[in-house]
C-alpha cells in the first residue's frame, strides 16, 4: 500500500509520545470555556485562553496562524500548514462548552482535567476538546516523524458551535475552503457521513382579546344578532389544535421520507417553546403573560425542525408553510387572520450534510480502521454539528472522533485509548488524502 511505511513511522511517533495528546486534552479542559450565551461569569468564559494555549503549540510546528474575534473576546484560531490546495484537508473542532449544571452531582472537578482510570475527565473532554487535541497531535506526529504533507492542512479551532456554529460560519467566510474535511466530534468508532439539516421556526397564531367571563360567548352556540357581545378568540385553543396536527405532519414525514444512513423519524418537528398571552411584539411573542382574565390574542410556537440530508432548505420551508396555510383554512378566523411563520429564528440554520459512502474521505477512514483490525459502521449523525456549515459551502466532510460519555451531562470524560486511536486515524487520513513527502 502507498505510504504504508510512513503510516508505521507516524503511528510509532504517536505511541512514543502518547502523553502529548492526553496532556493537551487535560490542559484544555482545565481552562473553563463555557459559551457565554448560556452562562457568563468571571473566569468561566475563557475561550481566548484556550486558543492562546493552542497557538503556542502550533507556533512550534511552523504553521501560519490567523486569529480573530467572532464575537468580542471570543476568537477563532486557524492554522494553515502550506501545501497543494487541490489536496487540502480541513480539521475542525470547537472549544466552547456547555455549562456544568449542578456541580454537586459531579464526582470529579468539572474543570480539573483529571487523568485517571484510563480517562480524561471534565467538561469538554469528549465534546470536544479531545477532538481538537487529536487533530493537532496527528499533524505534529507526521511532522516529527520526518514527513511533510503534500496537500494543505487547515486546522480550525472555533467558538460558538454549541449556540449555532457561528464560529465555523465565520471561518467559511474568511478562510480558503478545503477540498474535504473531518469534524472531530465523538462518534464511538462510527464514520458519520450524513446529518440532516436544521431550522428553527416560529409560528405565531393570532387571537382576539376579550374578558375571560365572556368565554361562553365564543365556545357555546349563541344567536349572532344585534347587541351580541363580540366574542373573543382564544389563541391558546388554536395552539393546542395546531400542535396536535403538527404531530400528524411529523408522522407523515417519518413514514414517507427516509435516508439510508439515518433512523426513521429523524426528520422531526420538535415543539420546544410555547408562549401564550397578549400584546405580541415585533417578533411575534406576547408581552403580557400574567393575566389569565384576558383572552389571549397571541400564541408563539417555536419548533426545532429537522430535515433529511437529501432535502433542501427551500423545499422544506415551502412544504411547512403550505401545511400551516392549509391548516388555517379550517377556521374562519384564521382564514381572515392567518398565522405568521418566521424562519432563521435567532439566526440559526444548519444545512444538511450528505457525503456519499463511497467518497474517498469515508473510504480512507474505513480502510484505516480495517488496518487496525476493526469493523466500521458508516452511518449518519442524528444531531447537528459544524460539518453542516462546511457542507453548506461545498466542502464534503465526515464526522469522526473519540469515545466517552457525559457530554452535556455530569462526569464528562474521554477514553484515553480511543483518543490515541483517533489521533492515529486522523493521521492516516491526512497521509491518504494529502499525501506526504519525506523531509530532505
Amino acid at each position: 500500500m502507498e505510504h504504508a511505511g510512513a503510516l508505521e513511522v507516524v503511528h510509532k511517533a504517536i505511541d512514543d509520545e502518547s502523553d502529548y495528546v492526553i496532556s493537551l486534552t487535560s490542559e484544555m479542559v482545565r481552562i473553563p470555556s463555557v459559551n457565554p450565551k448560556f452562562e457568563a461569569a468571571d473566569g468561566l468564559n475563557r475561550e481566548a485562553d484556550v486558543q492562546s494555549l493552542l497557538a503556542k503549540h502550533i507556533e512550534a510546528l511552523g504553521a501560519e496562524l490567523d486569529r480573530w474575534d467572532v464575537f468580542p473576546g471570543r476568537p477563532n484560531l486557524v492554522a494553515t500548514f502550506a501545501g497543494d490546495p487541490e489536496r487540502s484537508l480541513l480539521l475542525n473542532g470547537h472549544i466552547d462548552v456547555v455549562p456544568v449544571g449542578d456541580r454537586s452531582k459531579w464526582t470529579v472537578d468539572p474543570f480539573g482535567g483529571e487523568i485517571s482510570r484510563g480517562r480524561v475527565w471534565g467538561r469538554g473532554a469528549i465534546d470536544m476538546k479531545s477532538g481538537v487535541a487529536a487533530s493537532l497531535a496527528a499533524v505534529r506526529a507526521i511532522l516529527k516523524a520526518g514527513y511533510r504533507p503534500k496537500g494543505r492542512i487547515d486546522f480550525h479551532s472555533v467558538v460558538d458551535e454549541e449556540a449555532g456554529g457561528f464560529g465555523s460560519i465565520a471561518a467559511t467566510k474568511r478562510c480558503a475552503l478545503a477540498k474535504g474535511g473531518i469534524i472531530t466530534e465523538p462518534t464511538w468508532g462510527k464514520v458519520l457521513a450524513a446529518e440532516g439539516g436544521l431550522e428553527w421556526v416560529r409560528v405565531t397564531i393570532p387571537g382576539k382579546n376579550a374578558h375571560s367571563a365572556w368565554r361562553y360567548n365564543a365556545i357555546y352556540p349563541q344567536r349572532n344578532e344585534p347587541g351580541r357581545l363580540e366574542p373573543g378568540v382564544n389563541a391558546a385553543d388554536f395552539a393546542a389544535r395546531f400542535i396536535e396536527q403538527l404531530h400528524e405532519l411529523e408522522r407523515d414525514w417519518a413514514t414517507t421520507k427516509s435516508h439510508p444512513l439515518l433512523p426513521p423519524g429523524v426528520n422531526s418537528l420538535h415543539v420546544g417553546a410555547v408562549v401564550i398571552g397578549s400584546g405580541p411584539d415585533s417578533n411575534g411573542r406576547p408581552t403580557i403573560l400574567s393575566n389569565p382574565a384576558i383572552t389571549p390574542d397571541c400564541a408563539a410556537i417555536d419548533i426545532d425542525l429537522k430535515f433529511l440530508p437529501q432535502e433542501t432548505k427551500e423545499q422544506v420551508r415551502a412544504d411547512f408553510e403550505a401545511f400551516v396555510q392549509h391548516w388555517a383554512q379550517q377556521y374562519s378566523w384564521l382564514r381572515d387572520h392567518p398565522p405568521r411563520v418566521q424562519w432563521d429564528l435567532y439566526g440559526l440554520h444548519f444545512p444538511p450534510l450528505n457525503t456519499r459512502p463511497s467518497h474517498p474521505l469515508v473510504k480512507n477512514m474505513v480502510t484505516a480502521r480495517k488496518r487496525m483490525g476493526k469493523d466500521t459502521e458508516v452511518s449518519g449523525f442524528i444531531a447537528v454539528c459544524d460539518a453542516a456549515h462546511y457542507a453548506g459551502v461545498g466542502v464534503p466532510c465526515i464526522i469522526y472522533g473519540s469515545s466517552g460519555d457525559g457530554f452535556h451531562a455530569k462526569d464528562e470524560y474521554v477514553d484515553i485509548s480511543s483518543l490515541i486511536e483517533t489521533t492515529k486515524l486522523i493521521a492516516d487520513s491526512i497521509v491518504s488524502w494529502c499525501g506526504v513527502n519525506a523531509k530532505k
